[in-house]
């Protein structure tokens, strides 16, 4: 072996021991981290979130069949001997009424969650600030509103969750809490770890009545009715924020569980108190 061979060799064997101890143990993390994530142990299958509404002041009974869903930092309800409601709104788009809402919460010292979209975001900046200024809490709802149970790739999954963080950021200079609402109530064993890797919790409801369609508002009698006769300690209460009927019974609502002996939390609250159990 004649010297240049002797050097190029030496090379070689310089570069596959730097190989060795640096890319490949890189490479074995990487696996070791997107199998985590990743896990084809998790079950894809999509589920439909859904409860059984009681009357008798007593909380419902929540899906059965996902027998993994308290796993992953996921809540429907709160303490059953605590008469604390968490209220929260749904907001894909602004009808009008989120103002409304504000000033009622506002009478009553009262916070809630709004649930929003990107676009919520970027076309009501000015609500978004006051949502964060009287203490609301602005929660991620995803950027389009898919089903995120039908989404596997992770990166693809991330970036629903990701922009809307950073639209929020962009429009209050501050962190957007850690709570996620399903879109639709649809998930998955595999969606609700994938939700828990990104650092949230995922939120669904005991509470959520037909309000929604625009051209179809429940009654105040109606409306009022179906809230109070399922009201129940520990309610995780779904409205949306486009309902006009919401808007305008909201003081009266209040109003009732405030005589009822309940008080509004946070979801801080929940998850704070549910972690020290």
């Amino acid at each position: 072996m004649n010297k240049k061979s002797y050097k190029n060799y030496y090379i070689l064997g310089i570069f596959l021991l730097v190989f060795s101890l640096l890319i490949i143990p890189n490479f074995s993390l990487f696996n070791k981290i997107k199998t985590q994530i990743s896990s084809p142990d998790l079950s894809t299958h999509e589920y439909s979130w859904y409860f059984n509404p009681r009357e008798d002041g007593k909380q419902p009974t929540a899906i059965q069949e996902a027998s993994f869903f308290n796993k992953y930092s996921s809540y429907y309800v709160g303490d059953p001997n605590e008469k604390v409601i968490y209220l929260t709104f749904d907001s894909g788009y602004e009808n009008g009424y989120t103002n409304t809402l504000l000033d009622v919460l506002k009478k009553h010292n009262a916070k809630a969650h709004f649930f929003v979209v990107e676009t919520y975001i970027k076309s009501n900046p000015d609500i978004i600030k006051r949502m964060e200024k009287e203490g609301h809490l602005v929660c991620n709802h995803s950027k389009s509103h898919p089903s995120m149970a039908s989404i596997h790739d992770f990166d693809k999954f991330k970036s629903e969750i990701i922009s809307v963080e950073e639209a929020y950021k962009e429009v209050t200079n501050k962190e957007m809490p850690k709570y996620f609402r399903p879109p639709m109530g649809k998930f998955s064993e595999e969606s609700l770890k994938y939700t828990q890797d990104l650092g949230y919790s995922s939120i669904f409801w005991s509470f959520a009545y037909v309000d929604w369609y625009n051209d179809k508002q429940p009654t105040h009698e109606f409306a009022k009715n179906k809230i109070y006769s399922r009201t129940h300690p520990g309610a995780i209460v779904l409205l949306h924020s486009n309902s006009k009927t919401n808007s305008e019974i909201l003081d009266d609502v209040l109003t009732h569980w405030e005589k009822e002996g309940y008080r509004l939390e946070t979801l801080d609250y929940l998850v704070k108190n549910k972690t020290k159990k």
